[in-house]
């Protein structure tokens, strides 16, 4: 089926109620139905404002996708669709924490387990005290990292955008980026004590390191057989050889408010270990599968893939009293703003063995309870449990989190919200 047969056939059950959460019997009784042409003129013209290069999002109920669209080009030579595979860097990450919490269930880990009983050479990871005029001071942390510690990004490990003392550290050392999978690239040291603070990084990566160790399968061969095949995620992969045609221009935001190509952001193929804070890439509608998992606490196609207790974990807080430190200041702008998901509102956030999540209701959007995150190439996405929906609205550019977007993402989510009868 072509995207724009999938279209037409969406608007038409849109018309009647079959293609949303509204039900035919609601329906009958008057109730009004979703108007999706609105976010299709949304996606429009935002893509004609320069806002994205271009967009691809969908919408998921508990039980399947409800509403899809897609505005502008991929690529020269190919329109924007629901079969674009995107890249999607660390919206990866929360395939990785499943990955550890099926070990979780079935007793191989636990989150209190200690990666250096897991993983030996993971004990050269020390605190980084200063940058020396003679280079790096270093101390042994005061607690060892544990999995809940990578796995809610508290583990003192840090990406350089967000964090100056780890980007003054990379600079020094030369350490090649993650996405190449060296393991120089992913031993970085801790900017802070383990559970004292929170800051984004390559703690993911390790958690999967940890997965291979116990399981014996490769990372990449464990999420294909556990997770993608059960969930029938047949367009999310570890390398895009078979799809280079469905394959997207990466962009960056340029001077005059266009943009230009990022190769340079462009993941390399086959690199020497896959780290789960990065290494897929993927549909929109394929990612709402997973979603889905989550929503229906561990269900998916009529299988348990994780039982609800283990799942709890991915949807309840993880880090006590401890609120994530937004808005967070951006030392490479060129890659990512300032991080700040709900700018001027003051949302409390806290995180699961998974997701950042919101404390409180956000308003005319999500409630409280959602569970978020994206990838770097603005691959954003959504759940609320409370409300039964979740949502991806992806492009594929730089800066990250740049307020054009993020602006154009807080009104498609307020549609969403609004057409869904749940504002």
């Amino acid at each position: 089926m072509t995207p724009d047969s999938r279209m037409s056939r969406r608007s038409l059950l849109a018309a009647c109620g079959a293609g949303a959460t509204t039900s035919l019997a609601a329906c009958a009784v008057g109730r009004p139905t979703p108007n999706w042409d609105r976010l299709d003129s949304l996606l429009a013209e935002a893509v004609a404002a320069k806002d994205a290069p271009f967009l691809v999002a969908a919408v998921s109920d508990r039980n399947k996708v409800v509403w899809q669209g897609a505005a502008g080009r991929a690529s020269p030579n190919l329109k924007a669709n629901q079969d674009v595979v995107l890249h999607l860097y660390s919206a990866t990450k929360a395939i990785g924490s499943l990955a550890c919490l099926i070990l979780v269930d079935r007793g191989k880990l636990s989150l209190d387990t200690r990666v250096v009983d897991v993983l030996p050479e993971f004990r050269s990871v020390q605190v980084l005290v200063s940058m020396g005029p003679t280079g790096p001071v270093y101390r042994a942390p005061s607690t060892p990292v544990t999995l809940r510690h990578l796995l809610t990004h508290t583990s003192g490990l840090a990406y350089s955008p967000w964090d100056a003392k780890e980007s003054a550290w990379e600079a020094f050392s030369k350490t090649p980026p993650p996405n190449v999978g060296t393991l120089q690239g992913f031993t970085h040291p801790l900017m802070f004590d383990p559970g004292t603070d929170w800051t984004y990084g390559v703690g993911i990566d390790w958690a999967g390191f940890m997965v291979e160790k116990v399981d014996g399968r490769t990372i990449d061969r464990f999420v294909r057989e556990e997770i993608f095949e059960p969930l029938q995620m047949n367009d999310t992969m570890f390398e895009t050889d078979t799809v280079a045609r469905r394959l997207p221009a990466v962009k960056q935001r340029a001077a005059d408010g266009g943009f230009t190509d990022a190769p340079f952001m462009v993941p390399p193929p086959r690199p020497q270990r896959y780290g789960m804070g990065q290494a897929c890439h993927g549909t929109a509608a394929d990612y709402l599968k997973f979603t889905r998992l989550v929503l229906n606490d561990g269900m998916a196609n009529g299988r348990r893939i994780l039982s609800a207790n283990t799942m709890s974990f991915m949807k309840q807080n993880q880090i006590g009293p401890m609120r994530l430190p937004f808005p967070k200041k951006s030392s490479e702008p060129v890659i990512s703003a300032d991080l700040d998901l709900f700018p001027g509102l003051n949302i409390p956030l806290t995180h699961t063995a998974g997701f950042v999540r919101n404390e409180a209701d956000v308003p005319g959007m999500r409630r409280a309870g959602s569970l978020t995150w994206a990838g770097i190439l603005n691959t954003h996405y959504w759940i609320d449990p409370s409300s039964g929906i979740a949502a991806f609205f992806s492009s594929q550019h730089i800066p990250f989190i740049e307020p054009r977007f993020q602006k154009i993402h807080a009104a498609f989510e307020k549609a969403v919200y609004r057409e869904m009868r749940l504002a």
